[in-house]
């Protein structure tokens, strides 16, 4: 079992964190230990999924490593997502019984959000 995942983000960009997080996907903003919140950053759970936003002086977001987070919101999510600004790639079936698309969070990091196929 993973306790969490980490994802980079830039030094100050904790409000775009909370409201791509906690605002569009509907994630809980969970309260850092004083030690580690003063290194900025911001932690986030909800789906069944823990992740953490640490702040990296030298940034680069992920393009190709990702978390994938089951959600079944699926069709809903990528509406919001697109309607943020957020494009939506859809997969097609390279992963057997799933749907599955991915997008970028507003720090360039790559997610991927699947849910099984129904049968």
């Amino acid at each position: 079992m993973i306790h969490h995942v980490l994802l980079a983000c830039p030094r100050g960009s904790e409000a775009a964190s909370r409201s791509f997080y906690a605002g569009l996907l509907g994630m809980t903003e969970k309260t850092k230990p004083p030690a580690l919140a003063a290194r900025g950053g911001c932690w986030f759970t909800g789906y069944d999924a823990e992740l953490h936003l640490g702040v990296e002086d030298d940034f680069r977001p992920a393009r190709k490593a990702h978390p994938a987070l089951i959600r079944p919101d699926l069709d809903a999510l990528a509406e919001r997502l697109a309607a943020a600004g957020h494009p939506v790639t859809w997969g097609d079936d390279e992963v057997p019984g799933m749907r599955r698309f991915h997008t970028h969070d507003p720090h360039g990091n790559r997610l991927e959000f699947l849910t099984p196929i129904a049968g």
